[in-house]
């Protein structure tokens, strides 16, 4: 069976970045960045599984992030090389594991809170920082086991926005991340089975910038400390007033910062 094509977005012309976008989400969420770098870098932006207008995956119960990297192999290819990875939460996590597999094609990597909670697991058994999106993806997959996919959709957007947030989301949105919420299983699964130890990652020897949120969840930040510990030439920026969907609710100040790193490191 032939491999799958993603739909992607691009803009600009220069140095290629690659931006990969968080769980329940689309390219979508990286026009305000491609806008921003298209006069220096060629940007392209790729919907991943389930997402957008990519193809879906035949599971909801599973999936790997290697399986997310094949998918998005022609947009790195389309890039060139080197290329920067920009990565918000899952795509973050994604950045970073194709990162490992493509050494000397990857210069940088640019990300916001990534969500490996494999790490996490691998640190300490359970209970941990990772109980709070255990629990979360607990809830949210017994609602879709009643078809209350707004439910679900409630416990995953309140956990990674704060409690109320889904209640104040236009109408609107609601459908397309109700409906996007209904792989949550999968992200989970891709995540806290991801097999790449913290000790691989000590061997990513390339500039990278870690943004977090202040205002973020425990699970989030619990990641990001066991990073910054192994990460050779990480940079960490964190926002005080910022949680974990800073690249979606302040694009601007998240952008800003962004274009900054990626600016000093073209200038040398």
């Amino acid at each position: 069976m032939a491999q799958p094509i993603p739909f992607f977005r691009e803009a600009g012309n220069g140095p290629g970045v690659v931006c990969l976008h968080a769980n329940a989400n689309t390219s979508s969420q990286w026009r305000g960045l491609m806008d921003c770098l298209a006069p220096r870098f060629r940007v392209l932006a790729p919907d991943l599984y389930g997402s957008g207008q990519s193809p879906d995956w035949p599971s909801r119960e599973v999936i790997s992030l290697n399986d997310e990297a094949a998918l998005i192999e022609p947009v790195l290819a389309s890039a060139g090389a080197p290329l920067t990875l920009v990565g918000h939460s899952y795509g973050a996590a994604l950045a970073l594991i194709v990162a490992l597999a493509n050494p000397g094609r990857v210069a940088a990597l640019v990300l916001y809170e990534p969500t490996l909670f494999a790490l996490l697991d691998a640190e300490r058994a359970p209970p941990n920082e990772a109980d709070g999106i255990r629990g979360a993806v607990a809830a949210a997959s017994a609602a879709l086991d009643q078809d209350l996919t707004d439910s679900a959709a409630r416990h995953f957007i309140d956990y990674w926005m704060a409690p109320g947030s889904w209640a104040m989301t236009p109408e609107s949105r609601k459908p397309a991340i109700a409906a996007a919420v209904g792989n949550v299983r999968r992200w989970a699964h891709a995540l806290m089975n991801e097999p790449t130890p913290l000790a691989a990652l000590r061997t990513l020897d390339i500039p990278v910038l870690l943004m977090l949120g202040k205002r973020s969840t425990v699970s989030a930040h619990g990641v990001a400390r066991l990073l910054l510990g192994a990460l050779p030439r990480v940079e960490p920026l964190a926002f005080d007033e910022l949680g974990h969907m800073g690249p979606v609710t302040h694009p601007a100040q998240v952008n800003q910062a962004i274009a900054k790193f990626l600016e000093r490191l073209r200038s040398g």
